[in-house]
């Protein structure tokens, strides 16, 4: 979910299984005896890759299956071209986070992208190698103080982070994000956007909603108009102060272990893993409330989770704060309730009280759920285009996907130094491409109720996420600079960090 603090998230984990499957089983992906240590062939077989491709990024057919519980599929290696290279001479792309390699259980693969090929592998001893032109990281995973160092030349970093701010607060100020040349994050800025990572298509906000008068029966049963369910409590959102305070003036029923004050019927629902699928009793024990509190563990624009678009699937009104830019991405003017638009939680409650009590008003949020009812073309037109899919076995994953964004430009580059250094400098040299502050860029957390002024001196948020804020500009800056130095000892680490801040403590 949206609020995991590392790993595979579950939408990818459905994904990889669908689209990835199994590596090639010629040889076991070692490096040839024949190339220097930390080099190396990787074992796909050698020649022409096999036509391969209808449609761009289709899954490769003939190739050995493996089974995912019960989905098998056959190894991701790109829709296929004309690239006659053999193994050899291909770039490698270097995933530095092993954990989210895309074509386990092997460790090299050679993938065959819309314009050239790459060999992609998570092996860390080629990271010096001269052929080794990107490495690829997972935002979670990113730390300044464990980053290959020194970073060479010749080599791009791409940066692939769907996952909340929250997880890594350094790649939200320009140091931490400067450091990278590509990224796929949930920005729509960002080189490969990521932005609708948790919405199937048009056809998942268009399911028929229970009926109004189903909701009104629960409502006589005691159900309260508003459903609250986090288990994350003390997030950047720092939205649990905020829904204490609203608790004052609306009921709220909320399951979760944030602010629990009712008991989930069943000992199954109970279970964490049920809430964090799309499990059919959950989803249709939760679908009784009218309003759901979505509200995301961090603000930035563009990222939005299964906390919006779940309600809006099950016909409930989403009671959001988040994205400041969600708006954008609605179906419709009229299918979202937000939390900043009302000046305190009493403004809030008493506009959910009203459509609570006035079923014609409250049914015009979801008049999007009518045929034709999704009029917002700039939604419909970036579902469409997008290459990747959610859960499809006919489109690659966003990981099959980015890697193939990183593994084309790579060739593009290196196709253009080689022009570069024949001409003798006539050819002018590639520029390097840097990701931009837009690419994450995400503001410092504020409190979820009030001001920060206002808080106490041992306020648990504040003395968690404001420290890990700043901190992390402090870790970019540190990195940035042992870059520029050339640096190749991590351990050096910390005592840039200390001069950076003695430096802050004398501006001070």
């Amino acid at each position: 979910m949206g609020d995991r603090g590392g790993g595979l998230p579950c939408c990818l984990v459905a994904s990889l299984a669908l689209a990835c499957g199994a590596v090639l089983a010629a040889g076991d992906g070692s490096f040839a005896a024949d190339e220097p240590p930390g080099s190396g062939e990787l074992e796909p077989a050698e020649g022409p890759p096999e036509p391969r491709g209808r449609s761009p990024f289709q899954p490769s057919t003939g190739l050995p299956a493996v089974e995912f519980g019960a989905v098998t599929a056959a190894s991701y290696r790109g829709p296929g071209n004309g690239d006659t290279r053999r193994n050899r001479e291909l770039p490698i792309l270097l995933w530095w986070s092993p954990s989210l390699f895309p074509h386990f259980p092997g460790d090299t693969e050679r993938i065959d992208c819309p314009r050239r090929s790459c060999l992609v592998t998570r092996r860390r001893r080629v990271a010096l190698h001269q052929r080794t032109k990107a490495i690829i990281f997972y935002g979670t995973d990113f730390r300044a103080y464990e980053a290959p160092l020194p970073r060479l030349p010749h080599q791009t970093w791409a940066l692939f982070h769907e996952e909340s701010p929250m997880n890594n607060y350094l790649l939200s100020h320009r140091p931490g994000i400067s450091l990278f040349n590509y990224t796929a994050t949930f920005r729509r800025e960002s080189d490969y956007p990521l932005t609708l990572q948790w919405l199937p298509g048009a056809a998942y906000l268009r399911r028929a909603a229970l009926p109004l008068a189903e909701k009104e029966r629960w409502r006589r049963q005691g159900y309260g108009p508003v459903l609250y369910m986090q288990s994350h409590c003390d997030v950047p959102s720092d939205r649990d102060r905020y829904v204490q305070e609203l608790m004052k003036h609306i009921q709220v029923d909320s399951y979760g272990k944030c602010l629990n004050n009712r008991e989930l019927p069943s000992e199954r629902l109970r279970d964490t893993s049920t809430a964090t699928t799309e499990d059919s009793e959950f989803m249709t024990f939760i679908s009784r409330y009218k309003f759901h509190l979505a509200m995301e563990n961090a603000i930035c624009n563009d990222y939005m989770t299964e906390k919006l678009w779940r309600p809006m699937h099950l016909g409930a009104i989403p009671v959001y704060r988040g994205s400041p830019s969600v708006r954008d991405w609605m179906p419709d003017n009229t299918s979202i309730i937000l939390v900043d638009e009302f000046g305190s939680p009493k403004e809030l409650a008493e506009f959910l009280d009203f459509l609570d009590r006035n079923g014609e008003e409250y049914l015009k949020y979801l008049e999007y759920k009518k045929p034709g009812g999704i009029t917002n073309q700039f939604l419909l037109e970036s579902m469409e285009r997008r290459e990747w899919g959610v859960n499809d076995m006919t489109l690659p994953n966003y990981l099959n996907g980015f890697e193939c964004f990183v593994c084309d430009r790579e060739n593009i580059r290196d196709a253009r130094e080689r022009d570069h250094k024949k001409s003798r400098g006539k050819v002018p040299a590639p520029e390097p491409h840097i990701a931009q502050f837009t690419h994450m860029g995400c503001p410092m957390p504020v409190p979820g109720f009030g001001n920060i002024e206002n808080l106490s001196e041992g306020d648990s948020w504040k003395e968690m996420w404001l420290q890990d804020y700043w901190q992390s500009l402090d870790q970019g800056e540190a990195l940035t600079t042992m870059i520029h130095h050339n640096e190749s000892h991590q351990g050096r680490f910390w005592d840039y960090m200390h001069e950076i801040f003695l430096k802050r403590t004398r501006q001070h």
